[in-house]
């Protein structure tokens, strides 16, 4: 697939990464041209490196790997909802707030970052993924020992299968890939992090884990 990825931090680059290695065509976006830190990871990959709307354009799947707080700005930057119209794009990002020093949420309860998303662009097919789990997780889950679950949420069935087709190829076996429903459950899955970041500390920082979903 021609996969675009919005943000150049690590998360975006692991997917990158990961992805070139699946071979597909991939385009890191910025916020603007000649970002250094695009640049130096396209030429190393063989791909393809640019603006948002750059990244975006003729791209079969779009990655929002930007941080929550500025997911929705980044999609207008990308061209909004004409340019984004039909695109099935997996939202992997949380809404972390460190402004007072400690954690909070930007947004929760009664929202969430990919209902902000399919909001503000009701023609984009958004899914939420991957964003209970640590970067390198996301795209190589057996960096985790054992059975472990990922979950998906969206209200596109059909997008919803385009995403989990592809965490398939990074190695998430179907059965651990648990449909929670339509967008409002990025709520629950966003307000997981804070847990998360408690799990992470109690376990001095290690951060290849997950939580499994085990069935009586």
């Amino acid at each position: 697939m021609r996969i675009g990825i919005l943000g150049t931090g690590a998360v975006g680059q692991t997917f990158g990464t990961r992805l070139r290695n699946l071979d597909h065509d991939v385009t890191l976006g910025a916020r603007e041209t000649g970002n250094p830190r695009a640049l130096e990871w396209a030429e190393a990959h063989a791909a393809q490196c640019g603006t948002f709307a750059e990244a975006v354009t003729g791209a079969d799947l779009v990655i929002n790997a930007t941080a929550g707080q500025y997911a929705v700005n980044a999609l207008e930057m990308a061209g909004g909802n004409p340019v984004l119209a039909g695109k099935v794009v997996l939202d992997v990002s949380n809404p972390l707030d460190f402004s007072t020093g400690e954690l909070r949420l930007s947004v929760c309860n009664t929202d969430s970052v990919g209902e902000q998303l399919q909001r503000a662009f009701p023609d984009a097919r958004i899914v939420k993924s991957l964003n209970t789990v640590n970067g390198t997780v996301m795209v190589e889950p057996t960096l985790v020992p054992g059975q472990h679950t990922i979950f998906v949420a969206g209200n596109d069935a059909d997008a919803k299968r385009v995403v989990t087709v592809l965490l398939g190829e990074f190695g998430w076996a179907a059965s651990n890939v648990l449909d929670l429903g339509g967008i409002e459950a990025s709520r629950g899955m966003e307000m997981y992090l804070p847990l998360w970041v408690s799990i992470l500390r109690a376990l001095d920082g290690n951060l290849a884990f997950n939580i499994n979903v085990i069935q009586g």
